[in-house]
């Protein structure tokens, strides 16, 4: 993945958007590390348990702002681990 141009972006995008979600959470909102990392990996896979929650304006407009691209960069992994998947699958059985 690493060695491809487009999985290295898609692996770093996911990445740098969990990054900044973590740390927005633990500057502005002033939770525990694993509480803002938590809290990011739960909006991003859109489970949204509710234990935890924006309390600010700007922390709530960030994470509307998170959601879209981090859903954005997840699905765009995503899409490159399948057509990879898809593509070595073919190239085997032909």
């Amino acid at each position: 993945m690493w060695a491809n141009p487009s999985g290295r972006t898609a692996l770093i995008a996911v990445s740098g958007v969990f990054a900044t979600g973590t740390v927005f959470y633990r500057i502005v909102e002033g939770w525990s590390w694993v509480d803002s990392f938590y809290f990011t990996v739960v909006t991003l896979t859109t489970v949204g348990y509710g234990d935890l929650a924006p309390t600010s304006a700007p922390s709530k407009l960030f994470t509307a702002f998170l959601i879209l691209t981090g859903v954005g960069a997840i699905l765009a992994f995503l899409d490159f681990l399948v057509s990879r998947t898809w593509e070595r699958r073919r190239d085997q059985s032909g």
